[in-house]
C-alpha cells in the first residue's frame, strides 16, 4: 500500500493574514521504500508528516493511503484509518513508566481489539524483530535511550500499518544508536511493505533509504538519491 500527496498546500493563521507551511507539496511513496524529508527547522516538515497521518488537514491537496482518499472521509472513519493502517514513531519514546516494553506494545493491541494471548505473541516477535527479546519485561527506567526508541518502532509497528511515519528518530541517540535505528526502519520497511516516511534533520544516516527530498519555506524539492544528498 503506498502513500501519496499531491498539491498539498496548508497554511495557518497569522495574525490578519495566513502563514504558508505547506505550498504545493507532491510526495509518493511505494510500499516497501522509505522516503527521508530533510531540511532545517521550521521548514515544514513536522506539518507534512502531520498531514500524512491525517492529523491535520490540509486547505488544498489529497492525501491518498492505498486506494482510499482521505478527503472523502470523516473525523471518525480518519480515526479508525490511523488506528488500523498508520503507524507513528513520535520523536520522543513517550513510553510508560510503569510498564514493561512488552505491555507498552500490549496495550497498543488492546485499543484494536486484538486479544490478549495474540497481542502478547505479536509483541514478543517485534520485540525479537528490534533485537529485545532479552529485555521484554524491562521497564524503561532499565532501557538506554536506544533501546527505548526501539520499543516506540515495535509500538507502531503492533497493528501491522501499511504507511509508518517517523519523526525525528536520531535526534536524541548518539551517532552509532542513530545509524542503528535508521538500518532497522529500512530493513523493517522493506521486510513488511510499509511506506516509510522518515523525517529528520540529520542527513548522516541515509544511504539505505530510497529517496530523499528536502523541504524548505513549504516547498519539496524533487526526490534525490541518498547518495547524491549526502554529497551536497
Amino acid at each position: 500500500m503506498s502513500l501519496h500527496l499531491s498539491g498539498v498546500t496548508l497554511t495557518y493563521p497569522d495574525g490578519d493574514s495566513r502563514l504558508t507551511a505547506l505550498d504545493q507539496v507532491d510526495l509518493h511513496v511505494p510500499a516497501g521504500s522509505v522516503a527521508a524529508v530533510v531540511g532545517p527547522s521550521g521548514s515544514g516538515k513536522s506539518s507534512l508528516l502531520a498531514v500524512a497521518a491525517t492529523l491535520i488537514r490540509p486547505d488544498r491537496g489529497r492525501v491518498v493511503v492505498g486506494e482510499v482518499d482521505t478527503a472523502d472521509l470523516d473525523r471518525a472513519a480518519l480515526a479508525d484509518l490511523r488506528r488500523s493502517t498508520i503507524g507513528i514513531v513520535f520523536q520522543q519514546p513517550n513510553l510508560l513508566a510503569s510498564l514493561t516494553a512488552v505491555e507498552q506494545l500490549e496495550v497498543m493491541a488492546h485499543l484494536n481489539g486484538t486479544p490478549r494471548r495474540e497481542a502478547t505473541k505479536r509483541a514478543r516477535e517485534l520485540l525479537d524483530a528490534v533485537g529485545l527479546a532479552d529485555r521484554a519485561i524491562h521497564r524503561p527506567g532499565r532501557l538506554s535511550g536506544g533501546q527505548q526508541q526501539r520499543v516506540n518502532i515495535a509500538r507502531a509497528l503492533m497493528n501491522e500499518p501499511a504507511v509508518l511515519l517517523v519523526d525525528e528518530p536520531t535526534s536524541a541517540l548518539d551517532q552509532d544508536r542513530g545509524a542503528a535505528v535508521i538500518d532497522l526502519l529500512t530493513t523493517i520497511t522493506h521486510q513488511q511493505a510499509t511506506a516509510t516516511v522518515l523525517v529528520t534533520h540529520d542527513r548522516s544516516h541515509l544511504e539505505g533509504v530510497d529517496s530523499v527530498h528536502e523541504v524548505v519555506d513549504g516547498r519539496i524539492h524533487q526526490p534525490a538519491r541518498a547518495g547524491a544528498e549526502e554529497n551536497r
